[in-house]
């Protein structure tokens, strides 16, 4: 069996912006490090072995404090990056659809295709599968990325909801069957009501 944990990384001053940020390397902002302070801090947390992170800056930094908290390892890996924006990175949709139109979605964009995703997302669950037998595996990411893995990993869930910045969502595998026992669980943030937007 293996137990896996999947973090949205703190949220950044592109996503207070709405802007598209894929793979670009954005820091987190000031309220993005408090929420990870406050998710370091969550007594499920301590329950982890290892932690693995995108190496994009602001899922690193939202990793950092978390082992920083609980003192295990952090390995950066860049297949746990989020989904390549192509050319809406960086951008708001006002400023899209100013450029390309209402229909900008319908356009080559550029963007990383749901197969390659897929393809070094399931790359690096298999790897961990492997080398982390019984082992409780953090992993550090992005809402695009890890929203998409987990449909793959769950094809018959209804986990539709967009994942929320500094969220956690746990996996248990037993006998090669994926079950999520918390989904986009935002707890920690429920009380300090000043972080919100």
């Amino acid at each position: 069996m293996i137990k896996l944990g999947f973090v949205r990384h703190g949220i950044t001053p592109w996503n207070i912006e709405g802007r598209a940020q894929g793979s670009s390397d954005i820091p987190l902002a000031e309220q993005g490090l408090q929420e990870a302070r406050l998710l370091a801090v969550r007594p499920e947390i301590r329950n982890w072995d290892i932690v693995y992170s995108s190496d994009l800056l602001r899922a690193k930094q939202t990793a950092e404090i978390i082992v920083d908290k609980i003192e295990v390892p952090l390995h950066l890996d860049p297949r746990l990056r989020e989904r390549g924006g192509g050319l809406i990175e960086g951008t708001t949709e006002e400023e899209r659809v100013k450029k390309w139109g209402p229909n900008w979605r319908e356009l080559d964009m550029g963007f990383e295709t749901n197969e390659n995703i897929i393809s070094r997302g399931m790359s690096f669950i298999e790897e961990i599968s492997d080398k982390h037998v019984d082992k409780r595996v953090l992993v550090v990411s992005h809402g695009a990325f890890i929203k998409r893995l987990l449909n793959a990993l769950m094809p018959d869930s209804d986990m539709d909801e967009s994942l929320k910045n500094t969220s956690l969502t746990s996996l248990t595998r037993s006998m090669n069957v994926w079950n999520c026992s918390l989904y986009n669980c935002t707890a920690h943030l429920a009380k300090h009501d000043s972080l919100k937007l």
